[in-house]
Formats: structure tokens, sequence, C-alpha cells
């Protein structure tokens, strides 16, 4: 049970200090931190369940996602304040640094084994992101459909 403790601290703390570098407003240094941290312990758990690497990064990814909205409507702040420190648990720094120090090494096999680790990570959170944001519109839309019949009658 602390292991889970320790992974919250420690991705909530990353995403603060990574909020803190790109200088977001200091009022939503909470909200960040939760998001990035809710967001890691989602994949972290999915991972310890033998999910696989896609899924989980792409599941952690729509709910961070869906708590930048929360968080953005809830603090009148762009969700894009939320969306990029909330990322940084998630990233992956070290396959990317193994696929290119395994290509100057000469071993292009490992180099394109960690590539494709990079490129599955980088595209299932892009893809999390891209369903978070079609679902924020349809809703929207929905919404602003529904007011607007509801004056006509």
């Amino acid at each position: 049970m602390i292991t889970y403790g320790i992974h919250f601290l420690f991705s909530f703390i990353s995403t603060v200090a990574f909020g803190i570098i790109t200088n977001i407003p200091k009022r939503s240094l909470v909200a960040t931190g939760l998001t990035g941290a809710i967001g890691w312990m989602i994949y972290w758990g999915l991972r310890q369940n033998a999910q696989g690497l896609g899924f989980s990064n792409f599941v952690a990814a729509i709910a961070i996602g869906c708590l930048s909205i929360f968080f953005s409507r809830r603090l009148k702040m762009p969700m894009i304040i939320f969306n990029i420190p909330s990322l940084v648990p998630l990233v992956p720094g070290g396959p990317a640094y193994q696929a290119i120090r395994e290509l100057v090494l000469g071993d292009s096999t490992k180099s394109f084994d960690n590539l494709k680790i990079v490129i599955m990570t980088a595209g299932a959170i892009a893809a999390g992101f891209m369903i978070t944001s079609l679902v924020e519109t349809l809703v929207f839309k929905c919404n602003a459909y529904i007011k607007k019949t509801a004056h006509r009658k």
C-alpha cells in the first residue's frame, strides 16, 4: 500500500515541478499535480494488472484529458495549462534516450525496439487526447442544440 502512496507523491511532485518550470499560474498547481498524479496512478495500476503499454497510456491520457477539461472549467483557465505538465509522468523519456544511445552505439535492433515503444506510447497519448477532445466537442454541441431547441418551445 505504501508503494501506491510513493507513486502518487512522486508523480504529483514531478507534475507540479514541471508546472513551476513552465510558469503556469500558481492557483492551478494543485489541480495540475492531481491531474498528473491520477493519470500516472491509472497508468501504473493498469500496468501492474498486466495491461499493455499502449492501452495503459491511452486510458491514462483519456483520464488526464477529462480531468484537464474539468479543472479548466472549474478554474476558468485554458485546458493546456493542465494537459502539458500532467503528461510529464507518462512521457517515454527513458526509451527515447535508449533508442538514440543504441543507435549511436551501432545496435540498430535494440534501437528500433526502443523506438517502437516511444512511437506506441506517444501515439496512445495522442489518441487519448483526441478522443477526449472529440467527446468534449460532441457534448458541447449536443448541449447547445438541446438549449436551442428548448428555447423554441
